[in-house]
């Protein structure tokens, strides 16, 4: 029975993982598509950065400790609904784009 319990529990679990090409949705307005545009003319690229490195700046953005470009502002607004794993899942997600 417990055997039973906790395949259902890590079912449940990864079919409520996020989504990180659902979650970018909005983030192509100002990234593109695949994330090969300078935000408003003024952010880095962020196709070809590790993810690390964007998992560590959507967390910055979030805690509004980053503000490159003067994007702080405009960014912690973008990623304020973002959990730690929803943040994970587009770090993954983005990295991933070739």
């Amino acid at each position: 029975m417990k055997k039973i319990a906790l395949a259902m529990l890590f079912a449940g679990v990864s079919l409520m993982a996020a989504d990180g090409k659902a979650l970018t949705a909005k983030c192509a307005a100002c990234h593109g598509a695949n994330f090969e545009k300078s935000a408003l003319g003024k952010s880095g690229i962020v196709k070809g950065q590790s993810e690390a490195a964007i998992e560590a700046s959507l967390k910055a953005y979030k805690a509004g400790t980053q503000n490159k470009a003067g994007m702080g502002a405009l960014m912690k607004g973008q990623v304020a609904s973002f959990s730690d794993a929803d943040i994970k899942a587009i770090a993954t997600y983005v990295a991933g784009i070739k």
